[in-house]
């Protein structure tokens, strides 16, 4: 498959905490251009939750944006999304049993092991990192770092999805390493946090992505 370049995440505790709900944030980015969009929540799946999860598929459909659930294949499911899991979630090969023929399964992997035993996984893409250090998770894996990004790009064919630390000034950097796309959480969300600021952000990225050289 052909991953877009830039791939944001909407992380719910990040949007929560700056005051700008989910479905607000998928239409500013959305409206910049991108053509896929992850929705990550890591507490409980409300009903709340849920809806805006509805809410955001919709707007990726009417965008011809690819959606991804993180972590959850039975929300994935209900809401005809793709799927991203990690080493703490369902098995990709269990995933791969409960899902709809076609679904699109990503993988999380954070080393040169892991990478391996992920490309042998019945998965469509995987992602990596942290490439450098990173403040969306309390306890992140070590770092991967640029010359081992180049390393690992040579373990796989499947798309490789960088992700961890990376800020806009690094993505031209990450993407010549071999990634074929950069998941973006911490850098995308600007302070304070507006649609309207949120949408020149998506726009800065998608510019860059789109200019790798």
């Amino acid at each position: 498959m052909n991953l877009p370049a830039f791939y944001p995440l909407l992380d719910t505790d990040v949007l929560g905490r700056r005051g700008l709900e989910a479905p607000a944030a998928a239409e500013a980015i959305l409206e910049a251009g991108a053509r896929i969009l992850q929705f990550r929540h890591k507490l409980f799946f409300s009903r709340e939750v849920y809806e805006q999860a509805t809410r955001v598929a919709e707007l990726c459909r009417a965008a011809n944006a690819l959606f991804v659930v993180n972590d959850r294949a039975d929300f994935a499911m209900l809401l005809g999304a793709a799927l991203h899991v990690g080493h703490d979630d369902l098995a990709p090969a269990e995933a791969r049993g409960i899902m709809p023929p076609g679904a699109i399964i990503g993988f999380s992997t954070h080393n040169q092991r892991q990478l391996r035993d992920g490309d042998a996984e019945p998965v469509d893409y995987l992602a990596i990192g942290p490439i450098f250090e990173t403040g969306s998770k309390q306890n992140p894996d070590p770092v991967v770092g640029l010359e081992q990004l180049g390393v690992l790009r040579r373990i796989t064919s499947k798309p490789l999805v960088a992700i961890g630390g990376i800020a806009l000034e690094r993505a031209q950097s990450v993407l010549a390493a071999g990634a074929d796309s950069i998941a973006v959480i911490g850098d995308l969300y600007p302070n304070p946090l507006t649609k309207a600021a949120l949408r020149a952000r998506a726009e800065q990225w998608l510019a860059t992505c789109s200019s790798r050289r």
